[in-house]
């Protein structure tokens, strides 16, 4: 029986959504707590679809991380430009 090398592309990924998870809980000096609540929320659902990509599709978490980022920034930049969140 022959083992495959565990991929480090599932650890990279989470270690990113884990620092998205951290811009997500700092939003809460930006945006307002809807806003906040709804970024938690979709963190949430990234994070059970990470946990279900695991083994499968070990090389998508890193693109899961990443677009969890860029969603955060692209939230919070349009919240301050169209709904003054940013003081």
């Amino acid at each position: 029986m022959h083992r495959e090398p565990a991929s480090p592309w599932p650890f990279v990924g989470m270690i990113g959504l884990f620092c998205a998870l951290f811009l997500y809980g700092a939003s809460v000096l930006l945006a307002p707590w809807w806003g906040v609540l709804l970024l938690l929320t979709l963190w949430l659902v990234l994070f059970g679809m990470a946990c279900k990509w695991w083994t499968p599709h070990p090389k998508r978490l890193p693109f899961l991380a990443i677009f969890a980022m860029l969603f955060w920034f692209c939230f919070i930049n349009a919240g301050g430009a169209w709904l003054g969140w940013v003081a």
